[in-house]
C-alpha cells in the first residue's frame, strides 16, 4: 500500500469507537543486565535495573485501538487482588472512567504475566493464571455491561486469551447481541472449535492457531489458502477469515471471493509481544471506519509490523505506521490533514497532557522569516499545529495574481518542516472558525499583529489559553519577495 493512500484511510481510524471485551492481563517486566553465573545452580542472575507495568490482553488491544486514534470502550473481569487493583490504576490514570466496565470477580485471581529481560533479551515468562472459568452469574454481569454500552459502537471487538471469560456460551451469546445492534465484530481466536465464533464479521488466527484448527500446514500463499476454504466451510455464518502469517504477510477470505495476500515488507523484528493485538485494532478500525477488507488487511499488517520493530508489548500511532510504511519515501504528505482530524487528534493531544500551539498563514513564498516564526511557535508548545489559507482564500485577501504556489504544494512545503506537526487547509478568509475546532493552549502569529485584534485570541483567551507574538526578520516578506521577481522594486 502506498503511503499516501496509507494516511488517507488511516485518517478515518479518528473518533471511531470500538468496544474491546475480553481477558485483561496484568503484564509487568522487569528489566536488567546478566554478568555472572548462580553458585547455587548453573543458572544466570539477572540485575535488576528497572521495572516497567502495563495491560496486556484486552487492555493491550484497547491501548493499541486509543493510540491508533479510535477510542475504547474496555470490558472484562479482574480478580480482587493487588493485580486487579493495579489494573484499574493503570486505566483511570489516563481516564477516570475507563475501568467503569472492568469487574471484579471475587472467586478468581487477575490473569498476570512477569516478563525478564536482560540485555534487550527476554529471559524467560511467569504467568499466573485463573483456575477455572467465569461462574454463569459473572458472566451475565460482563454481558449486562456490555449492552449498556453498546449502543453508539462503531465495532465490537472479543479479545480471547484464553484465560476463562471467554467460553463457548459467551462468545456466542455476545455475538448474537451484536448482531442484533447491528455491530460487527472482530475476533481473536484462542483454543480449539471456532464455531463458538461463528457470526463474527472477522476471525483473526494466526498460522499456528489456523493449522491446530484445520489440522492442515500453514506455510506458504496455498497451503494458507486450503486452510482458510476449510475453515470457512465450517462458519458459515461468519463474513470472513483472515490469517496473520508473520514475516509472510497476511490471508484473507471474504465472502466467494478469492483469497487475497498481503506481503509484509521484510523488517528488523525486536519484540513481537502484542503485535497480534496491534493488527486486530488496526483490522477492527478499519471495519469500523466502513473499508473495505483488503484495505483493512494492509492496514493491519503495516501496523502490526511497526509493532514487532518496538521493544516490549508495543502499540503504535498513525505516524510511526505511515513512518515505517515510508521506507525510502521523505514525502510529508500524511501530515497535512482534515479539520475534523485536526480537532479530534487535538482532543488527543490534550489528554496525554501535551501542549497545542496555532499558528496560520498563506505561507506562499516559504523564506526565513516563515521559518523563524514557526520556530519561535514550536518553542511554546509541545504540538504545532499550521492553519493555511486556501488558494481560494489567498487570491480573496492578496490579489488575483496569488498564490505563486498552489495549496497542495504550499502544505507539502509546511508539512516537510520539523517543527510543524500537522496542516490544515482552510477556505475561510480566517482561521477563526478552525481554531474554534481545535481550541489550542496557545495562538502564535509575528510581531507585526496586535494580539487582541487576531482571529480566534478571544475564544483561546476564553479556554485559558494565551497569545504569543512572534519577532519578526526585518524586510523579509512574500509580497517583497513577488515585487522583486517582478521587478516592481
Amino acid at each position: 500500500m502506498q503511503r499516501a493512500t496509507a494516511a488517507r484511510l488511516l485518517d478515518q481510524f479518528a473518533g471511531r469507537r470500538a468496544l474491546c471485551v475480553g481477558d485483561i492481563l496484568y503484564d509487568s517486566f522487569v528489566y536488567g543486565e546478566v554478568r555472572r553465573v548462580s553458585r547455587e545452580a548453573p543458572v544466570p542472575i539477572l540485575s535488576e535495573i528497572r521495572r516497567s507495568a502495563m495491560l496486556g490482553g484486552a487492555g493491550n488491544l484497547a491501548r493499541n485501538v486509543e493510540s491508533l486514534g479510535g477510542q475504547a470502550i474496555l470490558v472484562g473481569v479482574v480478580g480482587n487482588d493487588a493485580e486487579g487493583d493495579a489494573v484499574r490504576a493503570l486505566l483511570t490514570s489516563s481516564a477516570p472512567d475507563s475501568a467503569a466496565g472492568v469487574l471484579t470477580d471475587v472467586s478468581r485471581c487477575t490473569p498476570s504475566k512477569i516478563r525478564y529481560v536482560a540485555n534487550g533479551q527476554q529471559m524467560f515468562c511467569v504467568d499466573r493464571d485463573p483456575e477455572a472459568p467465569i461462574g454463569s452469574d459473572t458472566q451475565e454481569r460482563v454481558l449486562d455491561a456490555v449492552r449498556s454500552r453498546i449502543d453508539g459502537a462503531d465495532v465490537v471487538i472479543l479479545s480471547d486469551y484464553g484465560r476463562g471469560l471467554v467460553s463457548g456460551d459467551f462468545a456466542r451469546s455476545l455475538i448474537d447481541l451484536a448482531r442484533k445492534s447491528g455491530v460487527p465484530v472482530c475476533v481473536d481466536p484462542r483454543g480449539l472449535d471456532y464455531t463458538r465464533y461463528d457470526g463474527a464479521y472477522v476471525i483473526k488466527p494466526n498460522a499456528d492457531e489456523l493449522s491446530a484448527e484445520t489440522g492442515l500446514p500453514v506455510t506458504d500463499d496455498q497451503s494458507a489458502e486450503n486452510a482458510l476454504k476449510t475453515l470457512k466451510s465450517r462458519l458459515p455464518e461468519t463474513d470472513a477469515l483472515l490469517v496473520t502469517r508473520g514475516g509472510q504477510g497476511m490471508s484473507l477470505l471474504a465472502g466467494n471471493a478469492a483469497v487475497a495476500h498481503h506481503r509484509a515488507r521484510p523488517r528488523s523484528v525486536f519484540d513481537v509481544s502484542g503485535a497480534g493485538d496491534t493488527a486486530l485494532a488496526a483490522l477492527s478500525l478499519g471495519v469500523a471506519a466502513g473499508l473495505t477488507l483488503p484495505d483493512c488487511m494492509a492496514l493491519a499488517d503495516l501496523a502490526a509490523g511497526t509493532a514487532v520493530g518496538k521493544a516490549g508489548t508495543a502499540s503504535v500511532t498513525p505516524e510511526e505506521v505511515l513512518q515505517d510504511a515510508a521506507g525510502g519515501e521523505k514525502a510529508p504528505d500524511w501530515r497535512v490533514i482534515t479539520r475534523d482530524t485536526a480537532a479530534t487528534l487535538a482532543d488527543q493531544w490534550r489528554r496525554e497532557g501535551l501542549k497545542i500551539g496555532f499558528t496560520n498563514g498563506c505561507f506562499d513564498i516559504l523564506h526565513p522569516g516563515h521559518l523563524a516564526v514557526l520556530r519561535h511557535a514550536k518553542s511554546t508548545c509541545d504540538r504545532l499545529i499550521v492553519g493555511l489559507n486556501s488558494d481560494g482564500s489567498v487570491q480573496r485577501l492578496k490579489g488575483e495574481d496569488r498564490p505563486v504556489n498552489d495549496q497542495a504544494s504550499r502544505a507539502l512545503m509546511l508539512a516537510s518542516l520539523e517543527m510543524v506537526d500537522r496542516v490544515v487547509v482552510f477556505e475561510e478568509d480566517t482561521p477563526q472558525a478552525l481554531i474554534e475546532a481545535l481550541t489550542p493552549h496557545v495562538l502564535i502569529k509575528g510581531a507585526d499583529y496586535t494580539a487582541d485584534e487576531l482571529p480566534g485570541a478571544r475564544h483561546i483567551k476564553a479556554h485559558g489559553g494565551e497569545v504569543v507574538l512572534a519577532p519578526l526578520v526585518e524586510g523579509l516578506s512574500t509580497t517583497n519577495l513577488v515585487n522583486k521577481l517582478a521587478g516592481r522594486r
